[in-house]
């Protein structure tokens, strides 16, 4: 048993009411008993960045020939023209189901702002409430378009709170200069103390090592006193940072108590499209971050989106591409990687009641393995997936016959 208090060998849980009642052994038959001889039990993964709008739109109006962040904006720009409410919600309930079967029950997804209708907010606000019963989905407010770069995001971020957004983020690497991405952090981080909500932001997604916003974040969630409600998704530029100033960036980290998001299967995709040889490898310092006592959490970020063309949900596929960008591969450093997509994932999000433990929600996977090593070597689908005591989702496992002898 991963993700207890204390990881654990073989134990029985007992679950009544939609909560646990019993780890340890049980004489007594249940009502309902699965047996899971032979598998881990976690709990359920967290996906703790994606981006619900732009979900399975990949090829739509053309695809990301370059593989450049700035052409995947370009497309969303045309692709967005056409939103509608039915559509955002059709392909985000497509993802959330597979999310789902993949063992996912909690997800922070995105939702852009920059289109006065708010189209994408509103539709992921409902559906947030409609799949309350089985996954908790919280909803950002993120500027794609900036804060400073289209004016009137300020008023539509302020708006998204009002319909009940979770948090709302921005984008200041994006801004048209240095001094509008720092004001653009100021109205984001003022309008997040105004109403006690998450701050969310999109740093430094750039290969450029004077991208140097995360220093900033680390403060403001100092001074605002939000600090451990604040993230920063990608931070790939301190990849680039002298090593002095590095450090100086990783101390303030530590103390600000920020989380960070690090989504190695797009950034290692994406970042790196300008160096010549040799080219970075994507993503931002994880191992580092994480000895110096920094959360650290590993997401999607996009599937099948114009940014993004590939993707399937599988957290394990996403802390495996990161074991290997990030070397952690020794064995404490893979059973960690599996924590960055659960309890460390659901310390980001903030959440409550997450874990393994009598009197929490009865909402666990179940998957056939070993070791956190076997978990992120095989990525093996979710035998069962439980929340709140019910069974959601079954993977039969696949079957090979071999028709010869070796």
């Amino acid at each position: 048993m991963l993700g207890h208090s204390e990881d654990r060998g073989l134990v029985d849980i007992g679950v009544k009411n939609g909560k646990i009642a019993i780890l340890g052994s049980i004489a007594e038959h249940g009502e309902r008993e699965i047996d899971g001889i032979g598998h881990l039990v976690l709990p359920p993964f967290v996906e703790s960045h994606i981006h619900l709008d732009t979900v399975l739109t990949a090829g739509e109006p053309s695809w990301n020939e370059s593989g450049t962040l700035y052409e995947g904006i370009g497309l969303w720009q045309k692709r967005k023209k056409t939103l509608t409410y039915e559509d955002v919600t059709e392909r985000a309930e497509k993802v959330l189901r597979m999310q789902m079967a993949a063992g996912i029950l909690h997800v922070r997804s995105q939702a852009d702002i920059s289109d006065p209708n708010l189209t994408a907010l509103r539709a992921l606000l409902a559906l947030r409430e409609r799949i309350k019963p089985y996954m908790n989905l919280q909803v950002i407010a993120f500027p794609q378009d900036g804060i400073r770069a289209c004016p009137d995001n300020e008023s539509r971020l302020e708006q998204a709170l009002e319909l009940g957004a979770d948090g709302i983020g921005a984008i200041p690497h994006l801004e048209p200069t240095r001094e509008e991405g720092l004001l653009s952090l100021e109205i984001c981080f003022n309008l997040a103390e105004k109403y006690g909500c998450f701050v969310h932001v999109f740093c430094d997604e750039m290969d450029d090592a004077h991208s140097t916003f995360l220093e900033n974040v680390a403060h403001l969630a100092i001074r605002s006193g939000l600090r451990e409600r604040v993230t920063a998704a990608h931070a790939n530029a301190a990849a680039y940072y002298g090593e002095a100033y590095y450090q100086k960036v990783q101390g303030l980290l530590a103390r600000s108590g920020v989380n960070i998001v690090c989504c190695p299967l797009i950034n290692s995709a994406m970042q790196g499209r300008y160096d010549v040889y040799p080219k970075g490898r994507g993503i931002t310092r994880i191992k580092e971050l994480w000895t110096a006592g920094v959360n650290v959490s590993i997401a999607h970020d996009d599937i099948q989106t114009p940014f993004y063309p590939l993707g399937t949900g599988n957290m394990l596929q996403a802390a495996h591409i990161a074991a290997h960008l990030a070397h952690m591969t020794g064995r404490e450093e893979v059973a960690e990687l599996v924590r960055m997509i659960t309890t460390r994932a659901a310390k980001t999000l903030q959440l409550k009641e997450y874990g393994l433990e009598i009197g929490h929600p009865a909402s666990f996977i179940l998957l056939p393995g070993d070791d956190a090593m076997a978990l992120v070597r095989k990525q093996p689908g979710c035998r069962y997936v439980v929340s709140q005591g019910s069974i959601v989702a079954e993977t039969v496992p696949a079957r090979s016959q071999l028709f010869t002898t070796l």
